[in-house]
């Protein structure tokens, strides 16, 4: 993957062809999720104001993905409404909430019987009349898009052979295809390795693009998100700067572990270190 600015052609870059629109306001006014007589988000409030990156953090079945499927219309809220630039995304064509906002989901879809080229074209759907073919814009944008995920290499490639990372790359190239202000993110870096987790993320920050990010790990939260929203319980515990929120307390709370939050040496942003040393059983013969 590349780590500098976006060159010509490149997706983000001035006039790239296909330019992403302009990043979007997103609103989430008092959304609840119910399903089967469970509750699974409660009354969750927060907006993402344009060119935010904004990460979504809680422990497993806090209500991240639940929440976060409500945006791209694959759950709808039992209540609340969501807002992309003020328009109810729920009231959108579909096709037009698509050329808005792009989605990558923490599972990389199936077994697409496609090769990586074909599955990265999808993200130029919402921009072409039915059954059409690609142009000329749509092959270079195709093509920046894998070469920022470090896929060139692998244009021609079965998507069906690729390793789990590989998947999980070539669904953030769909979603940089198709050019939208706003991405949604439901744990882009699930599957990668430490210097593709890194790469993707300073993507994410490099494109200016709105962004709403669920994120297990939160060093990482904390390196690259402007804010850090806190999940538990379905319901919105805690939001603000990552200095203001990740706090040993919150840790304590939230994700019930003992854990010592630091600042970064190099960036002052902070580093959760978990205090394990209480917690590994002893070896036999050990006393």
């Amino acid at each position: 993957m590349t780590d500098h600015t976006a060159a010509a052609g490149a997706p983000g870059a001035p006039g790239a062809p296909g330019a992403p629109g302009a990043p979007g306001a997103l609103d989430l006014a008092d959304v609840s999720v119910a399903l089967d007589g469970k509750t699974l988000v409660r009354g969750v409030s927060l907006s993402v104001a344009p060119g935010e990156v904004v990460g979504l953090v809680g422990p497993n079945g806090a209500g991240k993905s639940t929440l976060l499927r409500t945006l791209y219309r694959a759950q709808r809220p039992s209540a609340g409404r969501i807002l992309l630039d003020g328009d109810d995304v729920w009231r959108m064509p579909a096709r037009a909430l698509a050329r808005r906002l792009a989605a990558v989901l923490q599972e990389a879809a199936g077994e697409f019987q496609l090769t990586v080229y074909d599955v990265v074209a999808m993200g130029r759907t919402p921009h072409k009349k039915a059954f059409a073919g690609d142009d000329a814009d749509d092959r270079t944008v195709i093509a920046a898009a894998l070469a920022e995920l470090g896929l060139t290499a692998l244009t021609h490639a079965p998507y069906d052979r690729l390793s789990g990372g590989e998947k999980q790359r070539v669904m953030i190239a769909r979603a940089l295809a198709q050019r939208t202000g706003t991405l949604v993110l439901d744990e882009p870096t699930n599957h990668l390795d430490l210097r593709h987790q890194l790469d993707v993320l300073q993507l994410v920050h490099r494109l200016g693009a709105t962004a709403l990010v669920a994120l297990h790990d939160l060093n990482l939260a904390a390196a690259f998100c402007d804010r850090i929203c806190v999940l538990a319980d379905g319901r919105l515990v805690a939001e603000g700067t990552p200095q203001d929120v990740l706090t040993s307390a919150l840790l304590a709370e939230v994700y019930r572990v003992e854990a010592d939050v630091t600042p970064h040496p190099d960036t002052g942003v902070p580093q959760v270190t978990l205090r394990t040393a209480d917690l590994r059983p002893a070896r036999p013969g050990n006393t």
